[in-house]
């Protein structure tokens, strides 16, 4: 309890830093952030969010029940290809497609080549650097969080309603919108609402493409204006925002656990779609993939290769590596510690206080980077002042701010925003420990530590394994962060990529946003081994195995 204890205090300590920067006000500048700035990033962000919702929700629920319920041309390979676009995020999708799109960009060029237009004048083409823009990159890249659960939940459910429905007489159409769509609404809400806060979180690309969001607007006033007083305000104005978004997605799904039992444990027959109908659904599912992932994948190994094969590797490239994969390794060893603490916390602990404490060590994965990051300034900046004095104090030598300068800040930062996900998988795998063990070893004479040393850890490598694949490439990705808390002249390959956009010099930056697609690829590749490679003996498991599922994937997702 006092080992978690400590670890949410410190989750919770970027909440007491924004407050505190926000109670100091900043001066004559926030009317002009209250009566400008504010309101057109609000609205901005409400409309981006929006927008996202609605595609994430179309594509995530249409290619889940297309997969789950029907065979067509290319189903086998869609089931997996459909969550290759986590592997890309969402800056770097922006950062390709900005050069795609450009008037001189190959698109174009191709469409005017065939029409004979000889000036980017001459052609209308929609404008990729708007909110419409970002909505739909964005939407793109971000559905797999709707499709993995909404095709759980299909799978899962009893193919006795399907049935019924259809003896009554509905068609198929009417079966999903009036029997399996609301039956996969706890799914579909978790998936939207983990979609919206990475929309939320998201800089790299909202800036890139010319979108004013609140996390832009508290990048730009902390590092544009100079005033973290500034934007610690926005920040707790974005940071009620989220605990409303938190908030509806809890009461959207509330009294929403469905579980269809059948006396049958088997699972529905899909339904064989040819001819046009079996094309229109191989379109259905290839576009997202093609989307999201295969266009700026592509366009990231034809630029790679060439800046390869006509500069070699950049003087830099090794350390970038180095700085990212250090950083990355160091949070993801910090992670998985406080994650054990927390998950054996909500284990052995049956305090209500403990169950309060586990819900709130997740609380930095629904604040996004940018929120955090103005937080953590206040508490860790007197924290490494401390140190300097005690220091200085102790030996009258000046040592500097260890903590900001050596990048343990960052890894901080890294561990508190993916805590939840160590957390949560170390959680999981714990479930799946009977206590019988626990009251064995109690009888042999075994202490807790011994047992958790002797037998638990053992047991929950591969749960570890998971969670410290899945924190590793998110702490690589991780870009308004990386911006805002490294130390002075510290790249890493996501603040590459961002700097090369930035300046416009795309083709330097492949090579680095190539790498971080490739350290992508790895979860994604895990996460379909995991969801698919027991698929045929669905039909072997248990209705209360089922239940179990609807109830993990109706878990509350912060």
């Amino acid at each position: 309890m006092l080992a978690s204890g400590v670890i949410v205090a410190g989750v919770l300590a970027p909440v007491g830093g924004l407050v505190y920067y926000a109670a100091k006000g900043s001066g004559d500048l926030w009317p002009h952030l209250a009566g400008t700035i504010l309101p057109a990033a609000l609205q901005t962000t409400l409309l981006l969010l929006a927008g996202v919702g609605l595609i994430v929700s179309a594509v995530g629920v249409g290619t889940a029940w297309l997969v789950a319920m029907y065979r067509f041309p290319g189903r086998r390979l869609f089931e997996w290809a459909l969550l290759l676009p986590l592997a890309v995020p969402t800056y770097i999708v922006a950062y390709a497609y900005l050069d795609v799109l450009h008037p001189v960009g190959p698109v174009q060029t191709a469409i005017r080549g065939v029409l004979g237009l000889a000036s980017p004048r001459d052609l209308w083409f929609p404008e990729i650097r708007s909110l419409p823009g970002a909505i739909v990159l964005l939407g793109f890249v971000l559905y797999p969080y709707v499709y993995l659960p909404a095709r759980a939940l299909f799978m899962m459910q009893s193919p006795a309603l399907v049935e019924v429905a259809r003896t009554l007489g509905s068609s198929r159409r009417r079966v999903f919108w009036r029997v399996a769509l609301p039956l996969a609404r706890p799914a579909v809400a978790v998936g939207a609402s983990l979609a919206l806060m990475e929309a939320l979180n998201d800089i790299g690309a909202s800036e890139f493409l010319g979108v004013r969001t609140l996390t832009v607007a508290i990048y730009s006033t902390w590092v544009t204006r100079s005033s973290i007083e500034g934007a610690a305000q926005i920040a707790l104005v974005m940071l009620a925002f989220v605990v409303l978004l938190v908030t509806l997605e809890r009461a959207a799904r509330r009294r929403q656990r469905f579980v269809s039992r059948s006396s049958k444990t088997r699972t529905a027959v899909p339904e064989t779609l040819s001819g046009l109908g079996g094309l229109a659904a191989t379109a259905a599912c290839a576009l997202p993939i093609a989307v999201g992932f295969l266009v700026p994948a592509s366009y990231l190994v034809h630029h790679a290769a060439r800046r390869l094969l006509e500069h070699g590797l950049p003087n830099a490239f090794p350390g970038w590596v180095a700085n990212t994969l250090g950083v990355s390794a160091g949070a993801t060893v910090a992670t998985i510690l406080a994650g054990l603490v927390i998950a054996y916390t909500g284990r052995f602990a049956r305090h209500r206080a403990a169950r309060s404490l586990v819900r709130l060590s997740s609380l930095g994965y629904a604040v996004p980077g940018t929120v955090l990051a103005a937080g953590m300034l206040m508490p860790f900046a007197g924290l490494d002042n401390l140190i300097a004095d005690t220091w200085r104090g102790l030996t009258g030598e000046r040592v500097g701010l260890i903590l900001s300068s050596t990048g343990i800040v960052l890894v901080l930062g890294y561990a508190i925003r993916f805590l939840a996900v160590s957390s949560g998988g170390i959680e999981a795998g714990l479930t799946k420990i009977p206590p019988s063990l626990d009251m064995a070893a109690r009888t042999l004479g075994a202490r807790p530590l011994r047992t958790v040393a002797r037998i638990h850890v053992p047991l929950l490598r591969p749960a570890i394994a998971a969670a410290g694949l899945l924190v590793f490439v998110d702490c690589m990705k991780e870009l308004p962060l990386t911006l805002m808390l490294r130390p002075f002249n510290f790249e890493t390959l996501a603040t590459t990529v961002y700097g090369e956009a930035a300046r416009g010099t795309y083709e330097d930056g492949s090579i680095a946003a190539l790498t971080i697609v490739i350290a992508g690829l790895a979860p994604v590749i895990f996460l379909a081994r995991s969801s698919f490679r027991d698929a045929p003996k669905a039909s072997r498991r248990s209705p209360a195995s089922d239940d179990a599922v609807v109830e993990a994937t109706a878990a509350p997702a912060v």
